[in-house]
C-alpha cells in the first residue's frame, strides 16, 4: 500500500489534456510541434511519478509539469547552438563549421542524383573511393589515398590491412606491431590505442617509457613476427621535460611499414601540429588523420601513402562497413579545393577563427557588451580578456589571445542555464562569478541570438522576482 502522501500527489496529477491548456503551450507547439509537445508532457507526468514514488514531492501543477516538457524538448533533435566556449573545435559542439563552398556542394550532392559510384565517361560502374584521392595527391604529395567515416576507423583498417598484407607467420604466434608507450593514449570516447591494436588482429609490442623512447628501443623489438611500426601523435596532451622520442623519419629507417597517426589533418602550418605532408616526406608507408579538425571539414578518416598499402585498405572487408557516404565525399572535396586554390584561411571558419586579429575581436565584444547592457536589466556587464583554445584533441597547450563579454548576477549558475534553454541555446563557459562569453567562437549571426537568449534570461528572472 503506498503511503498516504503518496498518494494524495500521484492523485494531484493533471491530466496530459488539462497541461496542454496551459497558456505557454501555444509558443511551445509553435517551436516543437503539437505531436512532440504531448509526447513530451506524458514524459513528463511519469518523471513526476517516479519522483513521487521514491520519496521526493515534485510540484505538480500544470505549469510545474510544462517546463519539465519544455526542459525534457530542449535536449532533444539535433539543432543550432551557439558556441561562446573559446573553444574552436568542441568536440560537443560538432568541431568543425563547414565552410559555404562545402555547404553548397553537400545540398547538391543531397538533393541531386550523383556520379558517387558512376563513371560517367564510359558508362561503367566506378568506385566511391575514388573521390577526392587526385585533390589529397596534390596536398600531401602522397602515392594513393582513401577517405573512410572517421579516424578511428582509418586506425583500425590501416592496422588489420598491414597484419593482413605483411605475410604469414606461425600459427601458434601472433602478428606484432611496435608501438611507443607514451604514444598509448586515449582520446575522446574511450578510443584507446592498445584496444584498437588488439581488433585488428595485431599483438602489441610496447617499447621505451612513458617519456623516453629511442630508436634502438624499436629496433631491439623487431622480430620474425612484427609487421609494422605505429607512431601516434599523442594530440590532446604534451609531455614537458626529460623526454626524448623517435621521429617517423627515424623509424622509417628500421625496414618495416610505419603507419603514422598525425591526428589532426593540419595542411596548413598552425603551432607546432604535425603537418600531414611531412609525415609523407619523411618516409611513412600510411599517413592517418581526421577531417573535422584542423583540416576544417566534414567528419572524415583519411589515410594517405604507398600505393599498395591504400589498396590493401581497399581490399579489407572493413573497408565496406567503414565508408564515407557521399555527404561526406562532397564536404571533403570542396574543402580539400579551397587548400588548393589558396584560399583555405580565409574561407573555412575553423581555420578563420584561429587568425582572427584580438583588434577584431575587441571591437565585436564592444558592440555585444553594449546591446547585452541595454537588455540585461539587473546582470553586470563587461568585457575581459580572454584565452581561448583549439581544442578537439589539437593544440593541448596552444593559447589564442582572445576577448569574452562576461554577465554577472545573483546566480550565474542558474543564468547559464536558462541560456542554454534558449530557442537558440547559448553555450559559454562559468567562472570567477561570472558567465563568460568567448567572441573568437561566434560565428556571423550568433550575436544576434546572444542577445535574444540573454533577453529571455532576463525576462525569466524578471518573471522569477515577481512571483
Amino acid at each position: 500500500m503506498l503511503e498516504t502522501g503518496k498518494q494524495d500527489l500521484l492523485r494531484a496529477l493533471p491530466a496530459v489534456d488539462a497541461v496542454l491548456r496551459e497558456p505557454a503551450v501555444r509558443t511551445l507547439a509553435e517551436r516543437y510541434g503539437r505531436a512532440a509537445l504531448t509526447a513530451a508532457v506524458r514524459d513528463a507526468l511519469d518523471e513526476a511519478r517516479r519522483s513521487i514514488l521514491t520519496g521526493e514531492e515534485p510540484s505538480v501543477t500544470g505549469a510545474s509539469v510544462l517546463e519539465t516538457a519544455s526542459r525534457l524538448l530542449s535536449g532533444r533533435g539535433l539543432r543550432r547552438v551557439v558556441n561562446a566556449t573559446g573553444v574552436i573545435l568542441h568536440t560537443n559542439l560538432g568541431r568543425s563549421v563547414l565552410s559555404e563552398r562545402a555547404v553548397a556542394a553537400v545540398t547538391e550532392a543531397a538533393t541531386r542524383y550523383s556520379n558517387l559510384e558512376y563513371h560517367t565517361v564510359s558508362g561503367e560502374r566506378g568506385s566511391r573511393y575514388d573521390h577526392a584521392v587526385p585533390l589529397l595527391r596534390e596536398l600531401t604529395g602522397a602515392e594513393d589515398a582513401l577517405v573512410v567515416n572517421n579516424c578511428a576507423g582509418a586506425t583500425l583498417l590501416a592496422l588489420s590491412a598491414v597484419v593482413a598484407d605483411a605475410g604469414s607467420v606461425p600459427e601458434d604466434a601472433k602478428s606484432e606491431v611496435i608501438v611507443s608507450r607514451g604514444q598509448l593514449i586515449e582520446i575522446g570516447g574511450g578510443f584507446r590505442i592498445p584496444e584498437v591494436l588488439e581488433l585488428s588482429g595485431a599483438r602489441l609490442r610496447e617499447v621505451g617509457t612513458t617519456n623516453r623512447t629511442r630508436l634502438a628501443d624499436y629496433e631491439k623489438a623487431i622480430g620474425g613476427n612484427t609487421r609494422a611500426i605505429l607512431w601516434v601523435h599523442p594530440s590532446n596532451f604534451e609531455v614537458r621535460g626529460f623526454t626524448e622520442s623517435a621521429s617517423v623519419a627515424d623509424l622509417t629507417s628500421l625496414g618495416l611499414p610505419v603507419i603514422a597517426d598525425v591526428g589532426s589533418g593540419a595542411l596548413l602550418p598552425l603551432g607546432d601540429e604535425p603537418r600531414v605532408e611531412g609525415a609523407v616526406r619523411d618516409g611513412a608507408s600510411l599517413v592517418l588523420f581526421s577531417g573535422d579538425k584542423l583540416l576544417g571539414g566534414p567528419q572524415a578518416g583519411i589515410a594517405v601513402g604507398e600505393g599498395c598499402w591504400i589498396s590493401a585498405m581497399r581490399r579489407h572487408p572493413l573497408a565496406r562497413a567503414l565508408r564515407a557516404d557521399k555527404l561526406c565525399l562532397a564536404a571533403l572535396e570542396a574543402t580539400l579545393g579551397a587548400y588548393l586554390e589558396g584560399t583555405a584561411r580565409e574561407e573555412l571558419p575553423t581555420l578563420e577563427m584561429f587568425h582572427v586579429p584580438v583588434e577584431e575581436l575587441r571591437e565585436r565584444a564592444d558592440l555585444l557588451a553594449g546591446d547585452l547592457a541595454r537588455i540585461a536589466v539587473g546582470f553586470e556587464v563587461d568585457v575581459t580578456p580572454s584565452v581561448a583554445r583549439s581544442g578537439g584533441g589539437t593544440l593541448p597547450v596552444h593559447e589564442l589571445p582572445s576577448l569574452a563579454v562576461r554577465l554577472g548576477g545573483d546566480n550565474v549558475e542558474v543564468l547559464a542555464a536558462r541560456l542554454r534553454a534558449a530557442e537558440v541555446p547559448v553555450v559559454g563557459r562559468v567562472g570567477e562569478g561570472r558567465l563568460w562569453l568567448d567572441v573568437r567562437t561566434l560565428l556571423p549571426g550568433d550575436e544576434e541570438a546572444v542577445v535574444e537568449a540573454v533577453k529571455e534570461a532576463a525576462a525569466g528572472a524578471a518573471g522569477s522576482a515577481g512571483g
